[in-house]
């Protein structure tokens, strides 16, 4: 597609952003501008630099691993050479004119050139920083010779980089596999790297002496590099904004030509650099969706993949591993649907350790758990958090389905008592480990049994504080338990004004256009009477049309002494 634009004054396009900028004529001028399809971007890309992302191999999907160096990018940046001390200045002199890229300094340091004053004077080519009892310059042979005056036991104390020297060598580690894995965690750490980039010349080398970083040039003292735009890495010096230009023209009062250079420098930056989404599309086909999110369950990271993310599930495993470590140990994926009587989760180990033992913190709480063997939801700390906040301090708390306890522990620091149950013994394990360790075992009373039955006998106890508030935590079943509280005072007269009737939370899920009616129409229909005042709270959407709901509702009279509909065995 081509567009013509008749301008009366002068102007530029540039690729990066939409600038307009003087062009060296004054006349009227007619540009064509060639629209592109593809999208301005900002920052560097995977698609941009030298070594770029070809599209995704055939057998990618075969492949467990990845090779972390293909994605490695180097880019040609310009940059103004400037003393250390006046850096901070020009920062600000030139914003607009710095490299805007995220996670980048503008500012790079020149590896080498920050020493000791002391030592600083010995390098300097300014012929007014040395003293009258000094030589204006001293040979390398000369210099090497200062040096070794001043050595002492401890090594070269008015330099630093020779001082490393004569420093002990650290203790190896006892397991060469310790040494791996730290040589792999540094470079993993290393997200880029910038390398002024000289040209040969006569000048002396230093860099057997003093290193490489001195190798074919002088020191001018302590500088910094200020990366330029990077629509400035190929212009000559002539193209550049008039900023720039006054720096690096501009002479100073006694005739010496300005310290501010104009270099060339490389950028490379590593795998450590790119978001976990910019790897995914990299290593994904174009026409699959890319996964963004994840639940964190302690050390471990639950995948809920789709079908079209099988085939890679290994790639996308370690990419999530890679740019959420150390916090993810583990990469785990759903394989299946949630159907058995104790809610737990058949999983597959994509990446890292396989231990599924870890330790959730919600809240201030410390919760343990195996989530091979036990059920656990990140998602709903919200939700257990504002339930916990309409209790109140004289409330006795009965949880019917409690897990490992995120409710009834939570409950038991502000409530009187707790009463909890769960039909997992692994969960009830759990839970009383979880109560000793957050030192609740006074205000918590755990049973192991089936939920009707954990109803039945903690109503009909004459032991037991009186309930007011129940919790039935089971959005697939829990509507179907409330046909146990029908007739749960039977044995009491119905006069009896000391009875208190509690308030039940009862979560489901819904499907209906309409959630709230849909869930209402089925607690009637499990209590067998119309329960009018009901509080319906929408948790969250599970799934595209499915939503979690909360409804909290004071027992009716007439249900509590209502004749029972089953036989409580």
């Amino acid at each position: 597609m081509t567009s013509t634009f008749t301008l009366q004054t002068r102007f530029a396009f540039s690729h990066h952003r939409l600038l307009f900028k003087p062009f060296p004529f004054s006349s009227t001028k007619t540009l064509t501008v060639l629209a592109c399809s593809s999208s301005l971007h900002h920052g560097p890309s995977l698609r941009h630099g030298h070594g770029t992302v070809s599209e995704p191999v055939p057998n990618l999907s075969e492949q467990s691993s990845i090779d972390r160096d293909a994605f490695t990018r180097v880019f040609d940046l310009a940059a103004l050479r400037v003393p250390a001390a006046e850096c901070s200045e020009l920062e600000r002199r030139l914003r607009g004119h710095l490299l805007n890229w995220p996670r980048i300094r503008n500012v790079a340091r020149v590896v080498g050139d920050d020493m000791d004053p002391s030592i600083s004077k010995l390098l300097s080519r300014n012929p007014e920083s040395y003293s009258s009892d000094e030589e204006p310059q001293l040979s390398p042979v000369l210099y090497r010779e200062k040096l070794i005056k001043q050595f002492n036991h401890r090594g070269f104390i008015n330099f630093r980089n020779l001082a490393k020297i004569s420093r002990p060598k650290k203790k190896k580690k006892r397991f060469n596999e310790r040494n791996d894995d730290s040589k792999e965690r540094s470079k993993m750490s290393c997200v880029y790297k910038i390398e002024l980039v000289t040209e040969e010349d006569n000048a002396e080398d230093w860099s057997s002496l003093i290193g490489e970083e001195f190798k074919g040039g002088s020191w001018r003292g302590p500088t910094r590099l200020l990366l330029l735009d990077e629509r400035y890495a190929k212009t000559e010096t002539h193209m550049l904004p008039g900023a720039v230009k006054a720096l690096l023209y501009c002479e100073n009062e006694k005739g010496i030509n300005s310290l501010y250079e104009l270099v060339h420098c490389r950028l490379t930056i590593f795998y450590s650099y790119w978001q976990m989404t910019e790897l995914l599309e990299a290593l994904l086909p174009g026409d699959i969706i890319v996964p963004s999110g994840f639940e964190t369950v302690g050390h471990i990271a639950h995948l809920n993949l789709r079908e079209e993310h099988l085939p890679y599930k290994k790639l996308i495993a370690q990419v999530v591993l890679d740019k959420n470590k150390p916090k993810i140990q583990t990469v785990v994926n759903k394989t299946d649907a949630i159907e058995n009587d104790y809610r737990t989760m058949q999983l597959e180990v994509l990446a890292g350790n396989h231990s599924l033992v870890t330790t959730v913190i919600e809240n201030g709480i410390r919760f343990q758990l195996d989530l091979a063997t036990v059920y656990w939801n990140s998602r709903l700390a919200t939700e257990r958090q504002r339930l916990i906040d309409s209790f109140i301090n004289s409330d006795v708390v009965c949880d019917v389905f409690a897990g490992v306890g995120p409710i009834a522990i939570s409950a038991a620091r502000k409530v009187r008592h707790v009463y909890a149950n769960d039909l997992n013994p692994n969960a009830v394990e759990y839970l009383e480990r979880n109560i000793v360790l957050n030192k609740l075992d006074r205000k918590i009373e755990v049973l192991n049994m089936d939920g009707r039955r954990f109803v039945s006998a903690i109503f009909s106890s004459q032991q037991i504080l009186p309930i007011t508030q129940v919790v039935m935590n089971l959005p697939n079943d829990a509507a179907e338990f409330l046909d146990v509280f029908r007739g749960i005072f039977r044995s009491r007269s119905n006069d009896d004004d000391s009875c208190i009737l509690p308030k039940i939370h009862v979560y489901g899920f819904s499907k209906a256009q309409n959630p709230e009616f849909d869930f209402h129409e089925r607690i009637n229909l499990a209590l067998c009477e119309t329960v009018r005042e009901v509080e319906m709270h929408r948790v969250r959407l599970v799934a595209p049309g499915k939503w979690m709901l909360c409804a909290s509702f004071n027992l009716p009279r007439v249900v509590a002494f209502g004749k029972p509909l089953i036989k409580v065995v």
